[in-house]
């Protein structure tokens, strides 16, 4: 019989580190005259009810599947999005701080969504340019794209051959998914409140798998191209 050599599906090389990426559930809506509060100088909101409700749909999604870690970061909504999960799991989730949202400076405290909404001059510029830096007083785009890859190292490091549940943030996604793709640093911003996107990285490769899964939520909770905080 002639040799066949079919095309298998991935696999996992060896040793690789699997990451989900899952960002948080819609968090509470931002109000004129109510900035959010600020933990390490950056808005905390907590989760709206609709995102409470994406985060038991995630954990519904994820809760028969192999996961070794939980990490969160230092913003209470992605504690908030992993609870469900971590209590399906009996994992306590960990947090770093290098998951943090990218920070923007003197659009914090939810002023962000309402220069995004109203089309600030200078949101125009950020979306053209694709940079958040062009905000006042806001991480600068190179120390920013340096904090995910070394952020996103350090686990791999950590936890070779594991797959893990990693809670985060639009912008740090989207920078480390832009990073694997060497692609355009806003080329995958827009992934939908409780998404889940999925990355393998085996030594210097980082290939992404998903982008913005989103087959767990109800269509009329899911939030289509929302802003990344």
């Amino acid at each position: 019989m002639e040799k066949e050599y079919r095309q298998p599906r991935f696999q996992p090389p060896p040793g690789a580190t699997e990451l989900l990426l899952i960002r948080h559930g819609e968090s509470e809506p931002a109000r004129p005259g109510a900035p959010f509060p600020l933990v390490g100088g950056q808005g905390d909101p907590g989760l709206a009810p609709g995102g409470l409700d994406q985060a038991e749909r995630v954990a519904e999604r994820l809760g028969g599947e192999h996961i070794d870690a939980l990490y969160v970061s230092t913003l209470r909504r992605t504690a908030q999005t992993a609870a469900p999960l971590a209590r399906r799991l009996g994992l306590d989730p960990r947090v770093e701080a290098g998951l943090r949202e990218v920070h923007l400076g003197e659009w914090e405290g939810g002023l962000f969504r309402r220069m995004v909404a109203e089309g600030h001059p200078v949101a125009r510029r950020m979306t053209d340019e694709e940079r958040w830096d062009v905000i006042p007083g806001a991480e600068e785009a190179t120390v920013f794209s340096g904090r995910v890859r070394e952020t996103f190292t350090k686990l791999v490091a950590a936890h070779p051959g594991h797959r893990l549940a990693v809670f985060s943030h639009g912008g740090v996604i989207a920078e480390a998914l832009a990073l694997a793709a060497r692609s355009r640093p806003f080329a995958f911003l827009g992934a939908d409140n409780g998404s889940i996107s999925h990355l393998v990285v085996t030594g210097e490769r980082w290939i992404i798998r998903r982008f913005n899964d989103t087959a767990h939520l109800d269509p009329a909770l899911t939030v289509t191209a929302a802003p990344p905080t």
